[in-house]
């Protein structure tokens, strides 16, 4: 593979919209054994949450995905294989980060959700100051006055 292809191949994969439109593949071989990485993906995201028993096998998901994509890009680095298989191994990299964006997103709230939640931690906060200004911070209600 000449030098400008390698690059070429290189920067594709580490852009950092490399995965917008990208498809997860809905197969993959890591360390030998063949895994419905499309199906695995949308079995978790559709839930609201990831299930206490269900986290450690996603964490080893994105251990294993993490550790595959570094196998795949090592022989574009080191300029070992033929342009057509750098094509393949790129694509099935960009496949793999494609689907470490959607596991490594489960643990994050959508934005609305966030949103609401700022809102109500603020609102909060907000009826504490006001209590605390107008005295009226303890239990005993004194009827807006702070007794001394």
């Amino acid at each position: 593979m000449k030098e400008y292809e390698r690059k070429g191949l290189l920067e594709r994969v580490n852009r950092e919209a490399a995965t917008v439109g990208a498809e997860i593949p809905e197969e993959i071989e890591i360390q030998g054994e063949s895994i419905d990485l499309r199906s695995f993906v949308f079995e978790i995201k559709r839930r609201d949450s990831v299930p206490p028993g269900e986290r450690d096998r996603v964490e080893r998901a994105k251990r294993n995905l993490r550790r595959e994509r570094i196998e795949r890009l090592e022989p574009i680095e080191e300029n070992e294989v033929s342009y057509e298989r750098g094509e393949e191994l790129a694509a099935s990299i960009v496949g793999i980060d494609r689907a470490l964006e959607a596991l490594e997103g489960l643990n994050a709230p959508d934005p609305e959700t966030e949103a609401k939640r700022k809102e109500a931690a603020d609102r909060k906060r907000w009826m504490r100051f006001l209590r605390k200004a107008l005295g009226r911070d303890d239990a005993g209600g004194t009827g807006g006055r702070t007794r001394f």
